[in-house]
């Protein structure tokens, strides 16, 4: 490189040196002329002060094809106005300096290029040298390293031992906890025993004993069928006397002393100002308490205003005959959305009215059946659009505007209601109704008690301990009725909790349609004299035929469903709303039988 550096510097010495010796003097000889005037005066350079010259050989050319006599040399400039020339070889020295320039950039492009090349060589080497001196440092910690692994080992297994250990004591100190637990109950059974039985002889207590034995539980024992715990003459009559709730009165079977309670819970209900959420599993009787609650709304105030939004077609109470039923099924949902935003525009109108004004407003109330689907399906289709928001206006403010909504719910996920913001306050201002039972479907057993017993285990639905275990306790005792009757046992808040047993609500009264049917049948005897000779029944409709020609076709005969008739291919035309009406309309003219729990079949006869 150094030599490379000398010969580039002398290249450029003797190209520089080259350049400045050709840049000075003259090359050739110069003839300097003059020209006589016609005043015999010399004139010896042009208008800008340049000397008339010119080399010897166009001297003599030009005065061998004729010079004139006017043109002399300048006898100032040399000898006969010949000047010779002060630099002969300045084309070499041109020609020098050129050669010097050239050779200094070839060399210099030359050392640039192989300057590029060793950078690469060297940037590989400096990669090198560090992968060579990383890999010496490993290979020096590489025993550190495994004696920290062997002690992280070793700790880990010390505190492995360690957590066993206190997982067995902990296991002992349940175990022993548990046992005295058993001791005392059982020294408490024995003294209640005791208590129950103090006064009886011997043999009276022989008898109590085997009385106790002989009662039978709501759950199946070695001694017990399941006939036996289903049977009704086990149930307690109406004639027996029992506390009950005053104001209300159930009829039908009387089972338990809180079905007075919870008809009052019901109505009260039905009556509040406030919003509330209908929550229970499939089977529970969420479908005819929600009925009741429609029912006895029209009965206190048949102007009032409601709404229904749900994925089933059914009539609640005649509000779809009134087409104030929509059924939200995901083809339209637009109609669910437009239900949603008149009702909350119909309450921001309210909202608008003074206090005096306020007392005598008709509710306003919005069931949302079966909410989780419909709410679920919503979020999806409309993200930018946020019911939520309105829910929680009209959960909070409209209690004093008279509006409200009823959600059905099938999980106790509240938040699934579209209100973000459903924190413990907030809920305190939603009263709750939870419905647990056991049921019968498709020839099995099934129970759906999980959502009362959720509650009862958590502090921030039910805040005190002592009250979680009394209400706890008059559970249990319910359930018991609920699950030998088939009965469904509710818990509600309206204020406080209710824990009580569902009367049959069928058998209660609807105002409605009593009057209903006391108006019809004074039109047939006073004024439809005729009635009885043109009774004649109204035609099916064409879905219903197809629906009863398919179950007349069916080679099985078991029970069947609505979406078991979707995927028949004679009902693929017709949507999920016209088969529920067709099958509505069999089962109206007692074609097809129903077991309320969506599965038809053909009667026996």
């Amino acid at each position: 490189m150094d030599k490379k550096a000398v010969a580039i510097g002398l290249s450029l010495t003797v190209g520089i040196s080259s350049a400045a010796m050709a840049w000075k003097g003259t090359s050739s000889d110069r003839i300097y002329f003059c020209i006589k005037t016609p005043l015999k005066t010399l004139t010896c350079s042009d208008k800008n002060g340049r000397p008339f010259r010119m080399t010897p050989f166009y001297w003599q050319q030009w005065k061998s094809d004729g010079m004139p006599r006017q043109v002399v040399r300048d006898p100032a400039m040399g000898v006969n106005g010949l000047v010779k020339a002060t630099n002969p070889y300045k084309p070499f020295w041109g020609f020098g300096g050129f050669l010097g320039f050239a050779l200094a950039g070839w060399m210099l492009r030359h050392c640039q290029s192989e300057e590029k090349q060793r950078a690469v060589f060297e940037d590989i080497a400096l990669h090198r040298d560090a992968a060579k001196a990383e890999m010496a440092a490993r290979s020096e910690l590489l025993e550190s390293y495994r004696d920290v692994a062997f002690a992280e080992v070793q700790l880990q297994a010390d505190l492995d031992l360690i957590a066993n250990d206190r997982t067995v004591d902990i296991q002992k100190a349940e175990i022993y906890a548990h046992t005295e637990i058993e001791v005392t109950q059982m020294e408490a059974t024995d003294a209640i025993f005791e208590a129950q039985t103090a006064g009886m002889t011997e043999e009276q207590k022989a008898e109590y004993i085997l009385q106790l034995r002989s009662m039978k539980t709501p759950y199946l024992q070695g001694s017990q069928t399941l006939q036996g715990t289903i049977d009704p003459n086990d149930k307690v009559t109406g004639d027996e006397q029992g506390a009950i709730a005053p104001g209300a009165t159930p009829t039908g079977d009387y089972l338990h002393p809180s079905e007075g309670l919870a008809l009052n819970t019901l109505q009260a209900l039905a009556r509040a100002d406030s919003s509330t959420a209908l929550v229970a599993a499939p089977g529970s009787g969420k479908s005819v308490t929600l009925n009741y609650l429609i029912g006895k709304i029209l009965a206190d105030c048949p102007s009032a205003d409601i709404w229904v939004i749900s994925a089933k077609n059914d009539s609640f109470c005649g509000l779809r005959e009134k087409e104030r039923v929509i059924v939200f099924d995901g083809e339209n949902p637009d109609l669910a959305k437009d239900v949603i935003d008149s009702f909350y525009q119909s309450y921001k109108l309210r909202k608008q009215l003074p206090e005096s004004q306020r007392e005598s407003l008709p509710p306003l109330i919005l069931i949302l059946d079966d909410w989780l689907v419909i709410a679920d399906s919503l979020s999806k289709l409309y993200s930018d659009w946020n019911y939520g928001s309105k829910l929680l206006d009209v959960l909070l403010i409209g209690r004093e505007f008279n509006t409200k909504f009823i959600a059905s719910l099938q999980s106790f996920n509240l938040a699934a209601l579209g209100i973000e913001k459903m924190d413990a306050q907030t809920r305190m201002c939603l009263n709750l109704l939870l419905l647990g039972n056991k049921y019968i479907k498709n020839s099995r057993e099934q129970e759906s008690y999980g959502v009362l017993e959720l509650i009862l285990n958590r502090g921030d639905i039910i805040p005190g301990k002592q009250e979680r275990e009394q209400i706890k306790s008059k559970y249990l005792d319910i359930k018991a009725v609920s699950y030998k009757n088939l009965r469904p046992v509710m818990i509600a808040s309206v204020g406080g909790f209710v824990v009580a047993l569902m009367p049959k609500l069928s058998n209660q009264v609807n105002p409605i349609a009593s009057e209903q049917e006391y108006l019809d049948r004074v039109f047939h005897l006073e004024f439809n004299l005729n009635a009885a000779h043109n009774v004649h029944q109204k035609p099916l409709s064409e879905v219903a035929k197809k629906i009863y020609e398919y179950f007349q076709n069916v080679k099985n005969k078991t029970p069947k469903t609505l979406r078991d008739l979707k995927k028949a291919d004679r009902l693929s035309g017709y949507s999920e709303s016209e088969l529920s009406d067709g099958l509505a309309e069999l089962v109206k003219t007692q074609k097809i039988n129903s077991d309320g729990n969506d599965s038809y079949s053909l009667p026996d006869w």
